[in-house]
Order: structure tokens, then C-alpha cells, then sequence
């Protein structure tokens, strides 16, 4: 009677060592991200449901330019589900430089960017080596985005990222493709 209590204990525990294991493990980003090589327009392939991205429909868009300064210019671009364009301009600045591949973004007004609140992780966690496609994160595991050069990928290659996002411990379950037309 012992032994089979032990056993199932055992057999109680192992799901759990499972679930504890895939949310305690790291998420690294890339070695490495040449700026200059980065900096351009992105479209949006997919991205897991964002409150700040509720209103976006479809054609989403990211484009980077270095500032002056050496910090990152971001619009964001969008159609709403009304058909409207909207905009959302911030910066982002590299926290790993010169490996560049772990940044952080705002979104806040530009009075008040340098407070040291309303930043959001953006890690480039996988990046083909022709900066193609790009697999974008948080060490959280509560964004995800994939992102192209062009507004459609093959299904191979979305397959790949799809695979990649959840070795690396991402819920999978609900990343969205976004519509481009």
C-alpha cells in the first residue's frame, strides 16, 4: 500500500516538474544584432494578443531609424477594424550594447520618455542571418511577435518560428496571424 502511494505521488509530481521546468528556464535573445543591418520597415506576420494592439486589424507595420543620439525611432503603423490608419510613434534604446539585441521601447509621450518607467522589453530572440525574419520577445514570455521584411512568409518558414516560439517556452496557442494585404 505504501509503494503504491509513493508511486502515485510520483506520478502527481512529474507534470508538475514539467510545468515548473518550461516556465523557470531562461529566454536568451540572439548573440548579436547589427543595427544598421535591422533598422528598415518590419510587417507584422503574427503576434499574441496585446491590449496596445486591440484596435489593430490588419497591415501592421514597424519601422526603425537611428536617431541622432544613437537611440531607435519607432512608428508602429496599423489599419483599425473602422479602416483607419493608425500611428504610434516611440524609442527604444539597446540595453546589451554592442550585442544590440536586447532593446527597450516607449511608447510615452516624448516630455516625459526619460522617466524610467513605461519601457517594455524587446528581445530579438530569433534572427535569420539575411535579417529577413525576426522572432521578437519578452524574457517573460508575454509578447511575441513574428516579424518580415515582406508582408507574407512561406510556410515553412513560419512553421520554423512557430516551432522555435514554443521550444523556448511560449504559449503558442493564441498567436495570430495578421492579415496584410
Amino acid at each position: 500500500m505504501r509503494k503504491r502511494t509513493l508511486l502515485l505521488a510520483a506520478l502527481a509530481v512529474v507534470p508538475l516538474v514539467g510545468c515548473m521546468a518550461k516556465t523557470t528556464s531562461t529566454v536568451s535573445a540572439v548573440p548579436q544584432v547589427q543595427l544598421d543591418r535591422y533598422l528598415g520597415t518590419w510587417y507584422e506576420i503574427a503576434r499574441k494578443p496585446m491590449y496596445f494592439q486591440k484596435k489593430c486589424a490588419k497591415n501592421v507595420t514597424a519601422n526603425y531609424a537611428l536617431n541622432k543620439d544613437g537611440t531607435i525611432a519607432v512608428t508602429n503603423r496599423c489599419i483599425t477594424h473602422e479602416g483607419k490608419e493608425d500611428t504610434a510613434h516611440g524609442q527604444a534604446f539597446s540595453t546589451n550594447p554592442p550585442q544590440n539585441s536586447q532593446l527597450k521601447v516607449s511608447f510615452l509621450p516624448q516630455a516625459i520618455r526619460w522617466l524610467p518607467v513605461g519601457r517594455g522589453d524587446y528581445w530579438i530572440l530569433k534572427l535569420d542571418t539575411n535579417y529577413q525574419v525576426a522572432l521578437v520577445g519578452d524574457p517573460k514570455r508575454k509578447y511575441l511577435w513574428v516579424l518580415s521584411r515582406t508582408p507574407h512568409i512561406s510556410a515553412d518558414t513560419w512553421q520554423e518560428y512557430r516551432n522555435y516560439a514554443k521550444q523556448i517556452g511560449y504559449d503558442i496557442s493564441d498567436l495570430n496571424l495578421t492579415p496584410q494585404d
